[in-house]
């Protein structure tokens, strides 16, 4: 394997676990604190989340190629100057991203907070608020070496350090949580306060495993690097201009999913309560949507994410090498590979919402409701990240800027009176539009720039489609035949159906598909010998 396709590789990996573990921590936190008092939480993360994709800027991605293109040259200073005085920069780009956080943070509150009657007062809202910032002073600096030290080739820091900062953040916020609630019968809202703050000693965690790394490798870096004459060193203005080319569309794509929250953040109470919906319905609606319901549509979702990191760096060389054929080839199997398991899996979660909200978090109606109508977005959620993976790979990133910001624009437009008619569909129906313009966009260019020719992916696409409508009856089928039986009244029973009707999805999605071809075609051999060791297929 190429060094390239390893370091791909352990970032994918690292990132995957990583995002996996920010989407089940949610489960026990929900038992600790309580769907009512939750929503406290999500009110924070939205904003913090954007805060902290413009404070950082895309730098791991950015520093990253930069460190690489000049080391390439033989210019290793251009790198060790960056990382210098990159340092100060970001140290003091993080404080004033925690400034500027907490001087908004009564402001924002006041636009989320509509009416007395929601659950939280604007003054709760700004806490949590100014609790989360904190970890806005680490990050940057953080970002800056991990890129740096990918520059020079080394992709595991970079993973093991988010994996560190991502447990150790969850340890505190459980621990902490459970400590206040359930030893110390302190009340949620502070348990939900120390639990934003988990948010810096995680990225604590993260610094210091960078500190390792940085000490462990310093004397390789320091062995190829030369000072470089004060007459034929880079302009620092070039050397910052080249990084912000490089990563405002990366910052793009990483706040696409925020941005569509902070839509949601700043319209959607005001838009409910005015539809003559009380104020703690609309919270609670509000949470199922934005977070709840969100990090079970996202375990799918996680594995796009993979493909869309492993694409770039294929696209970029086969399209530089000016082989289309390749990148053609790249596109298709992505495609395919994409909707082959997202497809199945986002129409499956919406059959199975009931015992699925049940299980993760209580019984509830309105739950399974805004689930099993929002777990198809997962879909839209998928093919954004790797159509904007997709045009960074043949350098048109500012499409992916301009394609987000149609995108947001329609979403804008239409969450408000969407909602006055159609409750919390309606924001969900505006998300779906809002996405899909932007998908739209991002396809067309592609076709434009590389002359790709979908055909072969819309037969698939049409294989799939009828794959899944098949596994969509047989799962519903057993669904009905289990509930008839016995009603899903406990998690147990909730778990153990979902499980049952999930493998029996699976294994008629997974039979069907390998019987046509289509299974082996996608994802290979290694597919056939699992098929086999489980006795599914001869």
């Amino acid at each position: 394997m190429s060094s390239l396709m390893k370091g791909t590789a352990i970032l994918t990996i690292g990132l995957f676990l990583s995002k996996l573990l920010g989407l089940v921590y949610i489960f026990p936190f929900y038992a600790i604190v309580g769907e009512d008092n939750i929503a406290l939480y999500n009110y924070a993360y939205i904003p913090y989340n954007i805060m902290l994709s413009i404070a950082i800027a895309g730098l791991p991605i950015a520093v990253s190629k930069f460190v690489s293109k000049y080391n390439a040259l033989g210019d290793f200073d251009a790198g060790r100057r960056l990382v210098k005085t990159g340092a100060l920069l970001m140290t003091l780009t993080g404080i004033v991203a925690f400034i500027l956080m907490n001087l908004l943070a009564t402001p924002l509150a006041n636009i989320v907070i509509d009416s007395e009657e929601q659950t939280f007062t604007v003054e709760q809202v700004a806490n949590v608020i100014k609790w989360v910032s904190y970890a806005l002073i680490v990050v940057p600096f953080m970002s800056l070496v991990r890129g740096y030290l990918q520059g020079y080739g080394h992709y595991l820091p970079t993973s093991v350090s988010q994996l560190v900062e991502q447990i150790v953040r969850i340890v505190f916020l459980l621990g902490g949580a459970f400590i206040v609630v359930k030893v110390m019968d302190g009340d949620e809202i502070t348990a939900i306060n120390f639990s934003v703050f988990a948010a810096f000693i995680g990225a604590l965690g993260g610094l210091l495993t960078l500190f390792y790394f940085w000490k462990k490798l310093r004397p390789e870096i320091k062995a190829v690097q030369v000072v470089a004459p004060k007459e034929q060193r880079l302009p620092y203005s070039d050397m910052y201009k080249e990084i912000f080319k490089y990563s405002i569309p990366v910052v793009f794509v990483g706040l696409g999913g925020s941005l569509f929250q902070l839509v949601d953040l700043l319209t959607f109470n005001r838009a409910m309560i005015a539809s003559g919906i009380s104020g703690e319905i609309s919270d609670a609606y509000f949470t199922m949507l934005n977070l709840l319901t969100q990090k079970i549509v996202m375990i799918p979702v996680v594995l796009a994410t993979g493909f869309s990191m492993a694409i770039i760096p294929t696209v970029t060389k086969f399209y530089t090498e000016g082989n289309l054929r390749q990148v053609h080839s790249s596109m298709d199997k992505t495609y395919q590979v994409l909707l082959f398991i997202t497809v199945p899996a986002a129409i499956g979660i919406s059959i199975l919402a009931e015992d699925l909200y049940h299980f993760f978090y209580s019984y509830s109606e309105m739950g399974t409701q805004v689930l099993s109508h929002y777990a198809p977005i997962a879909i839209f959620f998928a093919l954004f990240t790797v159509t904007a993976a997709m045009l960074q790979g043949v350098n048109y990133q500012k499409w992916v800027i301009f394609s987000l910001l149609v995108g947001l624009l329609t979403k804008t437009i239409l969450n408000t009176p969407l909602i006055h008619i159609m409750s919390v569909d309606g924001a969900i129906l505006a998300t779906a539009l809002g996405y899909g313009a932007t998908i739209a966009i991002n396809i067309f260019v592609i076709k434009k720039v590389t002359n790709y020719n979908a055909t072969v992916v819309l037969r698939r696409i049409l294989l799939i489609v009828i794959l899944t409508i098949v596994m969509a009856l047989a799962v519903w089928i057993t669904h009905i035949v289990l509930t008839a039986i016995a009603p899903a009244s406990t998690k147990v029973l909730a778990l153990l159906y979902a499980i049952i009707c999930a493998g029996v999805g699976a294994i008629i999605y997974g039979a069907i598909s390998y019987r046509l071809g289509l299974a082996q075609l996608l994802l290979g051999e290694k597919f056939t010998k699992i098929a086999r060791k489980l006795r599914l297929v001869k």
